[in-house]
């Protein structure tokens, strides 16, 4: 009997995640290119082109959200940064898709977690979960991005130098960059090329590109450049020994992180072992760990843990971040 719920309970969560995807793709699919578009419109035959209503009102409808949202909930400021963020993280959503994706996964987490315990404590849960995890996952695909453009920077700032000497200017530099780069340094590099094409000064082109990319190794490099370019000088020589700093520092940081893996490691389990712990003790035996969110006491203990948890934490986290 218990093998017969377990395994209807695994084929409802699947069937739920099955729907979220069908739903998050009826929201945000969209043809990004030109030929796409060029194909669609002329592959349609003038004579038996008809008119479907019930798309016309569903786009109708996501793009009457979209715009309730940037007014009422997105001001100016906040949808400058989270199109910055969202840059950064190299995701092709505007700030308006992102924060309607936000309400639909706490939604769907909250019923979900309210289906499986039958408790209304876990759709506040279910609820945070769901409005944190777009925030993470945003945050995770910024530092994998930044950390993909910082491993090929050197490389990159070498193909610059090389194209230098050979007597290129900046800008010819810096299509060789994109014609010989990998993701994200291409794209980042494309995009430079085409705001100095639009009517952008190289310096302003190249802040911009730091805004996108906080990168420490970056600013060194578009300082430099900068600096050149007001006083004169070497261009190719200061880059040289800029690779030269690059290439030290990442050395170091490579060491670090390897020296400092088992005290994150021991961080992320005092921060998730209680929680996948407790989850799975109510679903094996929820009168026993019940009384925790009904007694005074119990939900005492609760905050106690939780606010020592983060604390741990952040402690450890603070310990094993060492600035190089």
């Amino acid at each position: 009997m218990a093998a017969l719920i377990y395994l209807l309970l695994f084929f409802f969560l699947l069937t739920a995640v099955f729907f979220f995807w069908f739903i998050f793709k009826l929201v945000f699919r969209s043809k990004n290119t030109l030929q796409d578009r060029m194909q669609h419109y002329l592959a349609i035959n003038e004579e038996k082109a008809s008119v479907d209503i019930v798309k016309v009102k569903q786009f109708s409808f996501i793009n009457l959200m979209k715009e309730k949202i940037q007014k009422q909930v997105l001001t100016k400021e906040k949808n400058t940064k989270l199109e910055t963020k969202l840059a950064r993280a190299g995701l092709p959503l505007k700030p308006e898709e992102y924060i309607l994706f936000q309400w639909i996964l706490t939604a769907f987490l909250g019923g979900v977690f309210y289906l499986i315990t039958g408790n209304w404590f876990f759709i506040l849960l279910g609820g945070s979960i769901g409005f944190v995890l777009p925030k993470w996952f945003l945050r995770k695909k910024q530092r994998e991005r930044v950390t993909k453009f910082n491993e090929g920077l050197a490389d990159m700032i070498t193909t610059i130098v090389g194209s230098l000497r050979a007597g290129f200017s900046f800008p010819q530099a810096l299509k060789s960059v994109v014609e010989e780069a990998a993701s994200p340094i291409k794209e980042e590099m494309d995009f430079v090329l085409k705001e100095m094409q639009y009517g952008k000064s190289i310096e302003d082109a190249l802040n911009d590109l730091k805004e996108r990319m906080p990168s420490d190794d970056l600013d060194l490099m578009i300082q430099a450049i900068l600096i050149q370019r007001q006083v004169g000088g070497n261009l190719a020589t200061v880059l040289d020994k800029i690779v030269e700093t690059i290439r030290d520092r990442t050395k170091i940081h490579r060491q670090i992180s390897t020296l400092t893996a088992q005290g994150r490691l021991s961080g992320y389990v005092i921060a998730l072992l209680p929680v996948f712990l407790g989850m799975f003790l109510y679903m094996i035996q929820p009168d026993y760990i019940g009384t925790l969110f009904h007694h005074p006491i119990g939900i005492t203990l609760l905050a106690a843990g939780l606010v020592s948890g983060i604390i741990g934490f952040l402690l450890i986290k603070k310990i094993t971040n060492i600035e190089v």
